[in-house]
């Protein structure tokens, strides 16, 4: 059987160095992002004119499919009863 004390430090050496991989590659990919931040270009802000607003409140529900949807629910709750 081997000595505890050097079991104990292979332990210890495997965490380190176990720790200090994931230290170095989290400290590569922070670096990797900054970098991309600051070449890549930014979203250019998309700005909602009149047009495009009305194409948004024409989304409306038509009332047939709500009337359906309705009847479906309230057949469906007549039925559990």
């Amino acid at each position: 059987m081997t000595d505890l004390g050097s079991v104990l430090m292979e332990a210890a050496t495997i965490m380190i160095t176990g720790m200090l991989v994931v230290f170095v590659f989290l400290s590569i990919l922070i670096f990797l992002v900054q970098l991309l931040a600051k070449i890549a270009p930014a979203d250019p802000e998309v700005v909602n004119t009149p047009a495009q607003m009305a194409v948004k409140s024409s989304d409306t529900v038509q009332p047939e499919i709500v009337a359906a949807i309705a009847a479906a629910v309230n057949q469906y709750r007549q039925r559990q009863a």
